[in-house]
């Protein structure tokens, strides 16, 4: 019966990863509830997850990474970057990606790319290039890069993990990279020489997308028969009729940025507001809205230069995903008003309050330096527009990278475990003070550690319940035939689909434990496989939902969903056919 309650609920959780119904971190907490609620899982055995080494391990590594980036040492690399990369396309794209490539070796893939999407954006602007041409392969470059050492990605910990948990030798710190060098190098190869010719050369939509969201911008004269007289935002036809974004207030000459739905609606306001036509036509029917342009308003806003329109992303493991405008207060909150999204190529400029953001969300925000800083400092966003490169702090930066390479070191040369080293390098960006501890905090991607917690105990059930000896058998008796070769490279193809479809720790946690199982059946090495799956998991590259960084280029890029079929499947199948050869080459299958 457990076992038919473990698939039931794993089948359940792959809908939801499919679906997206909410976001990854949410649905793999709910499958670890529902496992503990089934019966099929202790409690202790439910939340193992928070307290596995893997998790440790890669929360440790955030604070390592954080310390690096927060020192401003990689901002420092702008400036040579810009002037490089602006000479020509060829060599544009060369130096993001292999500077993308390199940095996700040892750094976390996601902040990687959310640095370079500026400046990249940044070339783009000052040159002919089209961002659709550059920001796909810097996403692809940082998912062959994270596959070339230990802590390159989450998903190699994790891998790592369950290795030691079946007995099994962990992986070293540069173990694999031979093998991924060489798929890189493949990858790379096509990306430079390829995708340049199915790359789309699609139009720069962001300032498309800007000048439709300020031709959406209007001004209403607030009259003495206005039926929204003295009523406050949240009960007037303007705002639950109309849906209106009302951006500022000109109230007696003083101009208003700082207000609610209790905000009353009196006589002689001057509304600017952002609204459709066709909305704007049928909201000029009330008695009592003018449309004004008011010299008054502009006046007033000189004394408010400060405040600007910014294009920013909503980067992976923002807490502004999966909320609403509406649910966080945005606008008081952060003293800015949105005034445009754009959700997987469609642009949006009315009834935004009740949007529910996601993972690579583009907005046009209009605010301050102040709240966009705020936001970025919080890791809310990623501001694209407007890029200034950061001073690099040296007092911090020098301590901060001799503390990444010692870790690296310590682990690689098998001085101490990737744990124990991750660890002491966190607890030294802290005490030393590169850090503040709300800092290091900040640092933590939480929505990948609850994310990784959640999809572990799916490997703990499957196991428990005997699901994973199941599976392997069925394996085994459907492929015996075939010789090992032949079974890895299926093993990769089921994985790097499943991954296209579903989270790649998702897919991690689910595939480890039955190729270890497969293995023993087989009675070969467990390392090709799990190396495999490791690969598999993180160069996707079919979707832009398949990985964080292929999420985050989506929007300003402005790609189509067909543009990564188009570039990311013949490079998935590249890179699958290579893998079957390579992995074997470097792990061979026999036991001795």
């Amino acid at each position: 019966m457990d076992l038919i309650i473990t698939f039931s609920i794993i089948l359940f959780g792959v809908f939801l990863f499919v679906r997206d119904y909410f976001s990854i971190d949410t649905t793999s907490i709910l499958i670890m509830a529902m496992f503990i609620v089934a019966g099929v899982l202790s409690p202790e055995e439910g939340f193992s997850g928070f307290n596995n080494p893997a998790t440790i391990t890669l929360g440790c590594i955030f604070v390592v990474s954080g310390g690096v980036f927060h020192s401003g040492i990689l901002d420092g690399l702008s400036t040579k970057i810009v002037k490089i990369a602006k000479t020509h396309y060829i060599i544009a794209l060369i130096v993001f990606c292999c500077i993308s490539g390199f940095f996700s070796a040892f750094i976390n893939d996601t902040a990687v790319v959310a640095l370079l999407l500026p400046i990249a954006l940044k070339v783009c602007r000052e040159t002919n290039i089209k961002p659709s041409r550059l920001l796909m392969p810097i996403s692809f470059a940082a998912l062959f890069g994270g596959t070339c050492t230990l802590i390159g990605t989450s998903t190699n910990i994790l891998i790592s993990s369950y290795a030691k948990k079946y007995n099994i030798e962990e992986f070293g710190m540069f173990e694999f990279s031979g093998a991924a060098l060489c798929l890189l190098v493949i990858g790379f190869a096509y990306i430079f020489i390829i995708a340049p010719l199915l790359l789309p050369k699609n139009s720069d939509e962001n300032d498309n997308f800007t000048k439709k969201a300020e031709s959406y911008i209007t001004e209403l004269f607030v009259e003495e028969n206005c039926k929204d007289l003295n009523k406050v935002l949240g009960k007037s036809q303007l705002v639950n009729d109309f849906h209106v974004n009302v951006l500022s207030i000109l109230r007696n000459g003083i101009l208003k940025h700082s207000f609610d739905l209790d905000t009353k609606i009196l006589k002689g306001d001057i509304l600017k507001i952002i609204v459709p036509p066709e909305t704007l036509s049928q909201l000029l029917d009330l008695d009592g809205y003018t449309v004004k342009g008011n010299n008054r308003m502009k006046v007033a806003e000189e004394k408010f230069k400060s405040f600007n329109l910014y294009e920013v992303i909503i980067p992976f493991g923002s807490s502004l995903s999966g909320v609403s405008l509406k649910e966080i207060n945005f606008r008081r909150q952060y003293n800015s008003s949105v005034i445009g999204i754009r959700h997987r190529g469609q642009n949006k400029f009315d009834k935004l309050t009740n949007i529910k953001l996601k993972e690579g969300d583009m907005m046009l925000v209009l605010g301050q330096a102040e709240g966009i800083n705020n936001l970025e400092s919080n890791n809310l966003i990623v501001r694209l527009s407007e890029y200034e490169k950061k001073k690099t702090n040296y007092r911090k930066a020098i301590p901060a990278v001799l503390i990444g390479i010692g870790v690296i070191l310590a682990a690689s040369l098998n001085i101490t475990s990737i744990l124990v080293s991750a660890m002491v390098g966190a607890l030294l960006i802290v005490l030393l003070g590169i850090l503040k501890p709300i800092e290091a905090y900040k640092s933590v991607e939480w929505k990948v550690i609850f994310m990784m917690a959640g999809v572990l105990s799916m490997g703990t059930a499957l196991e428990k319940v005997g699901g994973a000896i199941l599976i392997a058998d069925f394996i085994k008796e459907t492929l015996g035939q075939y010789d090992a070769h032949i079974t890895l490279s299926l093993i990769y193809l089921v994985t790097f689909i499943s991954t296209n479809l579903i989270s790649s720790k998702a897919t991690a946690a689910l595939m480890a434990p039955i190729v270890i199982t497969l293995s023993n059946a087989m009675n070969i090495s467990e390392r090709p496989f799990l190396i495999a799956v490791m690969f598999a998991c993180s160069l996707t590259f079919m979707t832009p939902m398949s990985y964080p960084t292929n999420t985050m280029v989506y929007a300003p890029g402005n790609y189509k969903f067909k543009d990564f079929l188009k570039v990311g499947t013949p490079l998935n199948l590249i890179i699958w056919i290579s893998a079957s050869f390579i992995i074997p080459y470097f792990f061979p299958f026999n036991t001795n």
